[in-house]
């Protein structure tokens, strides 16, 4: 069966594709009428999310961000799959990193890079980073339950000399790179929710208390690896910058959690700057409130 979606959907996949940007952007525009009209793709997560995360906005400029970020979204997924054919002179015009040069000295230092980022703007293209460094390039992923899409997004992220890590065996490959002295930068998407598991941390995120990832910080710890926050934004539709700041090149030195509280803050004030770029579409504060439940049957 899984093969069978696949050869349906693929021929479809690769037409997109191969689209110019123009024609592109227009089905994208049709997509976001079917998405956000007919099938109202989860609306209701959307709103609640908005509710709980920007409540002193009013309900119309809420319903303002709500449509941007489906039409947001839309682009997005379809970039996504342009991502198979597109060139590299494209690419290079439509994703531009803007102090590259910033991180090139860090390789330097012969440590390995987490690099944090989260689900704003473009982390689609964020890949073709991958082109312009030395050290080998890993995402953090969760892997796809159709084993050939799979294959396929390994495919694509290869193009851009980006290997792929399920989020699982994060630790052990990470582990075995540093013994065998190859370095590498490793991308953690680190802004959306964890399973909830015993001493997770819990911390403010957009003001609720909820878990938070913590697996970049303590990795970079025990690995000596230098930690950079990359921030990317949208110029103009398909258009995106990314800068890259420093979170710190002594992990070990810092209080734990303080760098993964660094982070959170700063992809707040993105969200607060422009939201309607934040990927809404997640059960992001779905755990919230459940601390103190846990705090208090512990104590009962």
């Amino acid at each position: 069966m899984q093969f069978l979606v696949y050869i349906l959907f693929y021929p479809i996949i690769y037409f997109i594709s191969i689209l110019p940007f123009r024609i592109l952007y227009l089905l994208s525009d049709f997509v976001f009428l079917l998405v956000f009209h007919v099938f109202k793709y989860r609306r209701k997560v959307v709103v609640n999310n908005l509710k709980l995360a920007l409540p002193h906005l009013s309900d119309k400029e809420r319903g303002d961000v709500e449509k941007k970020f489906y039409k947001h979204m839309c682009d997005m997924f379809l970039e996504m799959i342009k991502t198979m054919s597109i060139s590299d002179k494209e690419i290079e015009e439509r994703f531009k990193f803007k102090n590259l040069d910033e991180y090139l000295e860090l390789e330097k230092q012969n440590k390995s890079v987490a690099l944090l980022a989260s689900h704003y703007a473009s982390y689609e293209w964020v890949i073709s980073m991958n082109r312009k460094i030395k050290f080998r390039g890993f995402a953090i992923y969760k892997k796809l339950s159709n084993k050939y899409f799979d294959d396929l997004v390994k495919k694509i992220r290869s193009r851009f000399k980006a290997d792929l890590i399920v989020s699982q065996h994060t630790k052990r490959i990470v582990e075995k790179n540093e013994i065998e002295g190859i370095r590498g930068i490793y991308g953690f998407a680190s802004d959306q929710s964890p399973q909830l598991k015993p001493h997770i941390y819990w911390t403010n995120f957009m003001g609720i208390e909820v878990p938070v990832h913590t697996g970049a910080e303590m990795l970079s710890k025990r690995f000596d690896m230098n930690m950079v926050y990359l921030k990317v934004e949208k110029v103009k539709r398909g258009y995106y910058e990314a800068e890259l700041e420093v979170l710190t090149t002594d992990a070990k030195s810092v209080p734990d959690y303080q760098i993964t509280d660094t982070f959170l803050r700063k992809v707040e004030q993105q969200i607060y700057e422009k939201p309607e770029y934040y990927l809404w579409t997640h059960k992001r504060w779905k755990h919230r409130g459940k601390n103190k439940k846990a705090v208090a049957q512990e104590s009962n």
